[in-house]
């Protein structure tokens, strides 16, 4: 089984975004596991724009708020969690029948597995485009995808085959899929945006500071305290973005809940007249004005201890070593909270037409998991307040 996939994808959802500014995104994961030591058989999370917003796992038995403001979406409803508890019981046990099957047609008796869901959709508040997507894995790889403009179910592994013919008969299941990934799950991102503005939508600007560790080194450019983590940083040289001799690192979390970046610059072939022509650019998503740094040898912090010809406390390895560790702690968390699910390569549009192969397949496969009986979901045609999507469900928007 690919853990290490799993602990090297992380990354993608603690900040590797796309950073076009405008982009929100919900979304849910759902994630089975057997014979995996130490982790809850069972796990659903639900986030806003990276922002985890609910919780539930085999262990609390519980579906739980992770922000004060979900609050407004519970207003009037006393029993609303109560509710969202039996609904993720249930796909607890649809998601472990699954993983028993998958086992079985994989002809597997014995070893760490992992059944995964994840689903939602992407929305551009400029352009108003919309991408939804549906995709489930087995042990760190593909099992099925749907296609949402095609209306059509993808299969790239042959124990999946028998599946995809199955779900791809049924018109109404794909139909309603259709419905809530481009429609109604885009309703309720919005909605989640406006109730959960003041912290979804803030914008904090960072410090920005150059750091060397020797005259040698390349120099980085490092932003930290900044909020959203939707966020673009890089060197350019007479206005123009540089490419070349450039390293841009990971957006990582602050134990603040803010974020910090960098971007590297190799000095090694340019001449000391020349640093003045170079500058570094922070972009924050929703601020219109960039911060740039200019490239001046007097402002660089070093593991001398002076910055330039004056002195300093702090060193940028203190720094940067307090950053990391931060950042660590945060991902454990992150990672005992949602482990077991996979970011399917920044979760992209499969294209690939299904093999010309197949093996036995339970139906239960993705049909179950997308029941739409009223004890199944909370967005059933009977609920107006959704966080965990029923497959085949709709909802109201009101």
């Amino acid at each position: 089984m690919k853990i290490l996939v799993f602990l090297a994808l992380l990354g993608i959802g603690l900040g590797l975004h796309f950073a076009a500014a405008v982009t929100h995104s919900l979304k849910y994961f759902y994630t089975a596991s057997s014979g995996v030591q130490n982790l809850p058989e069972f796990v659903a999370v639900g986030l806003v724009d990276e922002v985890q917003i609910i919780h539930f796992d085999s262990n609390t038995r519980r579906a739980e708020p992770k922000q004060d403001w979900m609050s407004r979406v519970t207003a009037g409803k006393p029993d609303y969690w109560e509710r969202e508890t039996q609904v993720l019981l249930n796909k607890q046990q649809v998601f472990k029948g699954n993983i028993d099957i998958a086992k079985l047609r994989f002809n597997q008796t014995r070893g760490a597995h992992v059944f995964q869901n994840i689903y939602g959709c992407e929305w551009d508040d400029e352009t108003g485009e919309v991408r939804g997507y549906d995709q489930f894995g087995y042990d760190g790889e593909d099992f099925m995808a749907f296609d949402v403009k095609t209306e059509t179910w993808i299969a790239p592994t042959p124990q999946a085959f028998i599946t995809k013919q199955k779900v791809d008969h049924d018109q109404t299941l794909k139909a309603q899929d259709k419905n809530y990934l481009t429609r109604i799950c885009v309703d309720w991102l919005k909605k989640y945006l406006d109730y959960g503005r003041s912290s979804l939508l803030r914008t904090d600007l960072p410090s920005v500071s150059l750091l060397q560790k020797t005259p040698s080194s390349p120099v980085s450019c490092h932003a930290t305290g900044f909020y959203s983590d939707r966020a673009l940083m890089f060197w350019r040289k007479d206005g123009e973005e540089l490419h070349e001799d450039v390293d841009h690192g990971e957006i990582l979390p602050n134990n603040d809940g803010s974020f910090q970046m960098s971007v590297d610059l190799n000095l090694s072939s340019v001449t000391p007249e020349d640093w003045r022509r170079y500058e570094c650019v922070f972009h924050l998503s929703g601020v219109k004005d960039d911060i740039i740094t200019k490239l001046d040898k007097a402002k660089i912090r070093t593991n001398l201890g002076k910055t330039g010809n004056r002195s300093y406390e702090e060193k940028p390895t203190d720094i940067i070593i307090i950053s990391i560790i931060a950042a660590v702690v945060v991902a454990v968390i992150v990672l005992i909270a949602v482990i077991g699910f996979f970011i399917y390569k920044k979760i992209k549009e499969s294209k690939s037409s299904s093999k010309n192969s197949s093996t036995k397949i339970d139906t239960q496969f993705i049909k179950e998991s997308k029941s739409s009986s009223k004890n199944s979901s909370t967005e059933s045609v009977h609920s107006d307040t959704p966080l965990i999507k029923g497959r085949q469900g709709s909802d109201t928007t009101d």
